[in-house]
């Protein structure tokens, strides 16, 4: 494949992409932003202090980095829209995960991704993308991760055109240790599945769930998986 083919590939995926989550998210981009504002607050607080330095990896609408407190912020995604939706401050990075981070080598305190890794196309994109963050977050930094684990939704998790990668707890921790990095957490169910389905419960609603950790073994089908740069 010639440069210029690449090229055009790479310009038809992110059109594709800008296109899927348009339809996707239509309407749904406020209550999103208040829910991400909540669980930024109230739960992933937790692994992001005040000072650090956090990539989102594929932030798409940068709800999450939007709202996490801290003093260096970036973010990364293909879909050229994104840049739209970012607050003031944040550096973004318009690229495939795969590619060399334009970040230097322990610069990061921390890496938070959701819903995302089931869009690569291959486990070697993913230990690839891994590898990168590995890289680039410092010695003891963490890797903060949720998606649906198919172990939990099977049939629905193909419901969506652009899943390509189905991940589990236990498949996301076997490939963290494989490229350096210590368990520190793997939550089997942890989130309901999805908002972009109509799923909009009160806000309030959701600050409870978060303090009900047996709630989660009902309702939850999203894994959480934390691990750490040994």
């Amino acid at each position: 494949m010639t440069d210029t083919q690449t090229e055009l590939q790479s310009v038809g995926a992110q059109a594709e992409l800008k296109e899927i989550y348009a339809l996707r998210f239509a309407g749904t981009h406020d209550y999103r932003a208040r829910v991400w504002k909540i669980l930024a607050a109230d739960f992933f607080s937790k692994w992001i202090r005040p000072q650090d330095s956090v990539l989102d990896l594929g932030c798409g609408h940068g709800e999450f980095i939007n709202h996490a407190a801290a003093e260096h912020k970036f973010a990364m995604d293909l879909n050229p829209a994104t840049k739209e939706c970012l607050a003031g401050g944040i550096h973004f990075f318009e690229q495939e995960s795969s590619a060399r981070w334009p970040l230097a080598s322990g610069s990061l305190d921390a890496v938070f991704t959701s819903n995302f890794f089931e869009h690569l196309p291959s486990k070697a994109a993913l230990r690839t993308t891994l590898r990168e963050a590995r890289r680039c977050l410092k010695p003891n930094g963490c890797l903060v991760a949720m998606g649906p684990n198919v172990k939990a939704i099977s049939g629905p998790y193909w419901d969506f055109f652009d899943h390509y990668l189905p991940l589990t707890e236990r498949s996301l921790a076997e490939a963290l240790r494989l490229e350096g990095f210590r368990i520190e957490l793997a939550i089997p169910r942890f989130l309901p599945y999805t908002m972009s389905l109509g799923f909009h419960p009160p806000l309030w609603t959701v600050r409870l769930y978060l303090k009900m950790p047996l709630a989660w073994r009902i309702f939850g089908r999203q894994f959480l998986v934390v691990g750490r740069k040994i």
